[in-house]
């Protein structure tokens, strides 16, 4: 049994999950994804306290830039779009390596989602 704020995975093991969640995507979605880099952080810098299981308050992923379907040569550069994974938020919800495994996938699916410019509402069903 582990104890509330512990993790499940160290931060190397966290990393080649989500590694493993990109290479397993199917090529056509793979080549185009661009210039998006992958970080994974503890908590969002504003999060007060993690309460084990409250999977509705806690954020697990967030992805900031313009989505692909928004993108214009027109627009100033601004950098890569990225993808943060918030790995103690996601640990603080699942049991077990395998659920952390599971919701790894699932929240870098959500967030690379948004990447290609689907709204909330239309990744419910995703």
């Amino acid at each position: 049994m582990r104890c509330l704020g512990e993790s499940l995975m160290n931060r190397e093991e966290f990393t080649n999950v989500a590694e493993e969640v990109l290479d397993s995507l199917p090529e056509e979605f793979r080549s185009r994804i661009q210039n998006v880099a992958i970080l994974i952080e503890d908590f969002p810098p504003s999060q007060g306290n993690v309460k084990h299981g409250s999977r509705k308050t806690l954020l697990l992923g967030i992805f900031h830039g313009v989505p692909a379907t928004k993108k214009s040569t027109f627009d100033i550069p601004t950098g890569p779009a990225h993808i943060v994974l918030y790995q103690r938020n996601i640990e603080a919800i699942c049991s077990t390596d395998a659920e952390v495994r599971h919701q790894i996938r699932q929240t870098l699916m959500h967030e690379l989602g948004h990447y290609f410019g689907m709204t909330e509402e239309e990744l419910k069903d995703v």
